[in-house]
């Protein structure tokens, strides 16, 4: 069942789509709930762990409900003392989750909005994110670095969505300097993280398409006396390679749109 090249959903993944939102946002909502009332008065990585609950349930009814299956690949290159930069494309929500349950805890860098959302928000601010103010990009890099090297320097991995914005599925887009200045001025590597996510969990869409997504990690990227263009580059052209092959082994020619940064 592709979504990609338009082929059409059969009624029954309709219905299963719509059972998962349901489910999903009333299980959001009463989560949200608890988390803002429960959540500060745990430690932090306890806190973390409460707050994925929704995460982890909302993976599994995917899996039970949706028919979507993930296949992890490289986990052996996922550095042991959390000093990294995860830099993966952006197609869905898929990838938060995932990568939140992966990478745990972690701190990911948004936009401030997002936490205004009533419970979803309020619960996401208690992780500690980096959130930035996407309208004003020098305090946005600004922020980033600082906040993202206290984090760094606690042993908390930092994670970021380069392209900023989710990409149709099969696209790629610009990716910003971000995740690469942060990498290179708190001298710790750059971990890229490609997958298909969008084909069964497509942006701006209530479908959940059964089928496999693959979510594969390269090895760590050095950054030290490094320039931040070569080494976002670097990051970029790995990232959109090695979605390339996983679109291929799904039957899928990519499209790109990567520009250089």
């Amino acid at each position: 069942m592709a979504y990609r090249n338009q082929t059409p959903v059969h009624f029954l993944v309709r219905i299963r789509s719509a059972l998962f939102m349901l489910v999903y946002s009333f299980m959001g909502i009463v989560h949200g709930f608890l988390s803002v009332v429960i959540g500060p008065f745990l430690p932090f990585e306890r806190r973390y762990n409460f707050i994925n609950l929704w995460t982890r349930a909302s993976l599994w009814l995917l899996r039970h409900l949706n028919g979507v299956k993930v296949e992890l690949r490289g986990r052996e290159n996922i550095p042991e003392d959390g000093r990294f930069v995860v830099m993966s494309n952006h197609q869905s929500q898929f990838e938060t989750f995932f990568l939140q349950v992966l990478f745990a805890p972690q701190a990911t860098i948004l936009k401030r909005e997002l936490l205004w959302v009533p419970f979803f928000g309020w619960a996401l601010a208690l992780l500690k994110p980096i959130k930035i103010d996407r309208s004003k990009a020098g305090s946005a890099l600004k922020q980033i670095v600082e906040q993202g090297k206290e984090r760094l320097n606690n042993g908390v991995p930092v994670v970021i969505f380069p392209e900023g914005t989710r990409q149709s599925p099969g696209e790629m887009g610009e990716f910003s300097v971000g995740g690469a200045m942060l990498a290179s001025k708190a001298g710790v590597p750059i971990l890229p993280v490609a997958h298909n996510g969008g084909d069964c969990w497509p942006a701006r869409s209530m479908l959940r398409i059964p089928g496999t997504i693959i979510v594969s990690i390269g090895p760590t990227i050095d950054t030290e006396g490094r320039k931040t263009r070569e080494i976002n580059d670097e990051t970029a052209d790995w990232i959109e390679e090695e979605f390339q092959k996983i679109s291929g082994e799904m039957g899928f020619p990519s499209k790109s749109s990567q520009q250089p940064v």
